[in-house]
């Protein structure tokens, strides 16, 4: 039993806990490349939020793992078989419930921990922002805790190094043999402003790759995710301790 994931432990142990923050991890459940299961980014997203607050718990930060949240947005993905898509609008009803609850039990602070590209939660924390103003809610990608570079040569945008290695030190098991993965080729706009990213549209991904990936998986190694995601989970541990120990929004500023 481990008393900071909700999920795992107890009313006996809830009810006297002094939590001062939620984390909420939330991935998606969609084709990873020939090689690593749908459920990639909610399985890197559990694995960073719980051993984030492990570590940051040592310090007093009073920290709580949410049950994660599978389904993100994949408006891009709906050719490929059984990529499930959840709606924005429908992010921000699931988050507002989660607020109702939190505010209702005196937990001021909430830190999405995000493993999914398509999710945004900007816009949707600016609106909730309004209905709860006492309530603070970060968002963190995890993968951008740490620069890539010195952990992979090609860390690829999807499927490619970065999450196949990650895959690799986290759950080996669920990980086929990269001999049977596809090569990650990705088809690139041929609008300029498309490709220099300053204009910007959904992907179509049946027209962006053939194998789902983008990004070449072929060099990915546990050891190499194994520093990389260790060194982004001791990253996020001190935000977190340092954000359990802000009282107020105007607390955030020096």
């Amino acid at each position: 039993m481990q008393s900071y994931v909700l999920r795992e432990t107890t009313w006996k142990s809830i009810k006297q806990a002094d939590i001062k923050i939620a984390l909420l991890p939330w991935g998606a459940t969609e084709a990873h490349n020939l090689h690593l299961p749908y459920g990639t980014d909610t399985i890197l997203a559990e694995r960073v939020a719980s051993e984030a607050a492990k570590i940051a718990n040592l310090s007093q930060a009073g920290a709580i793992v949410l049950p994660s949240i599978g389904y993100g947005v994949n408006t891009g993905q709906m050719d490929v078989r059984l990529c499930m898509n959840m709606r924005p609008s429908t992010q921000l009803a699931i988050l507002d419930d989660i607020l109702e609850v939190l505010v209702q039990h005196g937990i001021d602070k909430l830190i999405i921990i995000n493993a999914h590209g398509g999710n945004s939660f900007t816009p949707i924390i600016r609106e909730l922002s309004l209905k709860y103003p006492s309530v603070l809610v970060c968002n963190i990608n995890w993968w951008t805790a740490c620069k890539p570079d010195g952990y992979f040569t090609d860390p690829g945008d999807h499927a490619g190094e970065l999450e196949t290695a990650s895959m690799q030190y986290v759950a080996p098991e669920l990980v086929l043999p990269l001999t049977e993965a596809g090569n990650g080729e990705e088809r690139h706009f041929k609008l300029k402003g498309l490709r220099e990213k300053w204009a910007w549209i959904p992907r179509r991904w049946i027209y962006t790759t053939e194998d789902t990936g983008v990004g070449d998986p072929s060099k990915a190694t546990a050891e190499n995710g194994e520093r990389f995601v260790n060194d982004c989970v001791a990253k996020i541990a001190d935000f977190i301790v340092e954000f359990s120990k802000i009282k107020s929004e105007k607390d955030l500023y020096e």
